[in-house]
């Protein structure tokens, strides 16, 4: 406990106040520069914050002008209140990133509010700890915690390093990939599919350095990745073949550009929107709100109807019954003029009603109409042109028969 007591003894040291006006100066400068920055910038982002102060900007500012300010002001006098800011101003910028991070990239997790609340008790206290001076002496036991695997000590302080380590890595790794996609990727990559692979594979790549460096940097021996890239792909190759073939799929998919985000394909009798292309599986939102998850390899392997690879156009078949004794020419117009009546129906190719066969209860027409719009959904449309049909047929006096039948009675 001596450091703490050398500390409380400057605190009460009768320069303090230069050390606090000093403080104070560093503080309304960070932010004032980080109130100047934000000008022009979104109001909510991981720099600015929705306020300055809840941004990761003037925490790093602050850090860095007490910083300097304590080793200017240490010829000087001894310094108590900036080396205790230090400590503060580091957790706060430590959580500061952490926070506003994971918040933008998993805004709706609730998992994520739990390790945030985590980290900053963890943060909190690692700051306790450094300004009492325990820091050294808790991080000595537990070292001193250890685990044996077989020829490997791996102690406790390994793995809080590791774990803090990895944790600092993704926050990095998706901020950076986030900010290429925004920055970068939209202004010069126009097509969404493309855009969405380059995300991918830029997203891969860091992960994969960032965990090569983690692993270095807690004192793990990379040259055993070896043995366990090699079991990865014996396993990749019996029991996780689906998978790879799934994520394999996906970027072929992404590449050929044969389906796009907001195509209206049908896959295995379903039929609906493309919503969004994962490495592993299609998100399909059909028009009644229902969402199918579909493995990207049944997409390569099976047959897919793109309705809006080339002509967006759609034909639509309507069936109609009318009697025998009903005059053909005049059941054609009514048809014709019935479809015409809906917005959506194309004047271009124009409707066309055919005198399909002579069914066993009357004369069977087919109407045949072209539509543009088929993700606004079917239908409403056919219910539409149905009701056009049924009041200008009954206005005509046209009759639409029903199934009869005959019994002979043979004695």
């Amino acid at each position: 406990m001596s450091e703490l007591q050398n500390l409380l003894h400057d605190l009460g040291g009768a320069r303090v106040w230069v050390e606090v006006l000093v403080l104070l100066a560093c503080l309304a400068l960070a932010y004032g520069v980080a109130r100047y920055a934000r000008r022009g910038h979104g109001a909510d982002s991981v720099w600015f914050g929705r306020h300055v102060f809840d941004g990761l900007l003037f925490p790093v500012l602050a850090l860095v002008l007490i910083y300097a300010a304590r080793h200017g002001l240490a010829r000087y006098q001894t310094v108590a209140v900036l080396k205790v800011a230090l400590p503060i101003f580091t957790s706060l910028a430590a959580i500061r990133l952490f926070v506003r991070v994971l918040g933008a990239s998993f805004p709706q997790s609730a998992a994520v509010k739990l390790i945030e609340r985590f980290f900053s008790w963890l943060a909190w206290g690692a700051a306790v700890l450094w300004i009492t001076g325990l820091l050294p002496a808790v991080l000595e036991e537990l070292d001193a915690i250890h685990f044996l695997f077989g020829k490997s000590r791996i102690s406790v302080r390994t793995l809080l390093e590791g774990t803090l380590s990895s944790g600092l890595m993704l926050v990095v790794v998706l901020w950076i990939s986030a900010t290429i996609e925004r920055r970068i990727l939209r202004q010069a990559v126009g097509d969404l599919s493309i855009r969405k692979v380059a995300a991918n594979s830029i997203r891969a790549l860091l992960l994969l350095l960032g965990l090569l460096f983690v692993l270095s940097a807690v004192g793990v021996d990379l040259t055993a990745l070896s043995v366990l890239g090699g079991a990865l792909g014996v396993g990749l190759g019996f029991g996780l073949q689906k998978l790879a073939a799934n994520y394999v799929s996906g970027f072929v998919i992404l590449l050929e550009r044969s389906l796009r985000i907001g195509d209206v394909v049908r896959v295995d009798n379903f039929e609906g929107v493309v919503t969004d292309i994962k490495t592993r599986y299609t998100l399909i939102r059909a028009l009644n709100g229902r969402e199918s998850v579909v493995p990207n390899e049944l997409i390569i392997t099976q047959r897919v109807e793109n309705l809006s690879t080339t002509d967006p156009r759609v034909q639509l078949s309507i069936n109609v019954t009318v009697g025998y004794e009903s005059e053909v020419e005049q059941v054609r117009a009514i048809l014709v003029a019935a479809a015409l009546a809906s917005e959506r129906v194309l004047k271009d190719p124009t409707p066309a009603a055919y005198l399909a066969s002579f069914g066993p209860d009357g004369l069977e027409f087919t109407l045949s109409v072209w539509i543009q719009d088929p993700e606004n959904g079917q239908l409403a449309l056919r219910s539409e042109i149905n009701m056009a049909i049924l009041r200008d047929l009954r206005g005509a006096g046209i009759e639409i028969p029903y199934p009869q039948r005959v019994v002979h009675m043979k004695s």
